[in-house]
This record gives structure tokens, sequence and C-alpha cells, in this order.
């Protein structure tokens, strides 16, 4: 009896987890990320302005500069934000297995690019076409993170 009441908390809180780590996994359905080299194929002068201008182009090298300082759960959370599509379908699992997700490339503002690309560049399968004030937008360019890093959305930046 003691076990089995023990066992219903553990899949619950496992399950949870998985949803928590995951959201995108989920919210996004069969999409997957396809990484910001397959965006340039159509958005040339998009995809030479964020090479060239955004700080999230190369933002590997951050965590690859501190990732000896790092433990683990520390160097996951450097990839939340740093990488593209860590922990989702076809998305970031290390810079070995994945180098081409390894900064904060298109997908991380526009979501994952599968559908996009298989029906042939459908807008309407892209999220974030260039307002600043959608929520979802905001967890990232918000104040604290302006002022602390010097963080310019790439909207004003030259990436659009």
């Amino acid at each position: 009896m003691e076990m089995k009441r023990m066992f219903i908390p553990a899949m619950v809180v496992v399950a949870l987890m998985g949803y928590i780590a995951l959201p995108g996994a989920y919210a996004q359905g069969g999409n997957s990320y396809v990484g910001t080299a397959t965006c340039a194929g159509c958005h040339d002068k998009e995809f030479t302005n964020f090479s060239k201008f955004a700080k999230k182009a190369h933002s590997d090298r951050s965590i690859k500069i501190m990732s000896k300082k790092l433990s683990p759960e520390e160097l996951k959370e450097c990839y939340a934000c740093h990488t593209t599509g860590y922990g989702r379908p076809g998305g970031f699992v290390s810079f070995e297995k994945t180098p081409d997700m390894g900064h904060a490339g298109c997908e991380v503002c526009h979501g994952p690019g599968s559908e996009h690309v298989d029906s042939g560049g459908k807008k309407n399968l892209i999220k974030g076409k260039g307002r600043m004030s959608v929520k979802e937008c905001e967890k990232c360019h918000n104040s604290e993170r302006v002022s602390n890093f010097r963080f310019k959305p790439m909207l004003f930046g030259g990436a659009h």
C-alpha cells in the first residue's frame, strides 16, 4: 500500500516535469525545428542581417566560454535561451549532435519551421510577424534584459 501511494504522485511529477520542460513539443504538434540555415534558402536578406548583426546568432560562444564553470543543471538553463529548440523535436541536443541549433536562430522567435518549409512557405504557419507587443515575445524582450545585456530586438537591429 505504501509503495502504491508513492508511485502515483511520482508519475504525476514526472508527467508535469515533461510538460513544463517541453511546452513547445505539446503546443506545436508535429511541427519541428529545421534550423536557421534552412530559413536562409528563402530569406537570404534576413539571414544575412541576422548573421551579421544579431548577438544571438553567435550565442553558442557564450555557452562554450562559460560551460567549464557551470553545473549540468546550469548549462540546461543556458541552453533554454541561447540555443534553438532545446528539449523539443528537432531542436538543440548538444554541440556535437546538433551544431546548427547551437545558437538562438530564427525559430526562437518564429517557432518551429518544418510545417512552414513543408508547405512551400505558407506565411500563416510562422508566428511573430514583426509585432513586439505579442505576449510571447515579452518573455525575452523585456526591460530587465534590455538593461542588463544591452539587448536589442532584431526587429529594430537589421534582421527584418
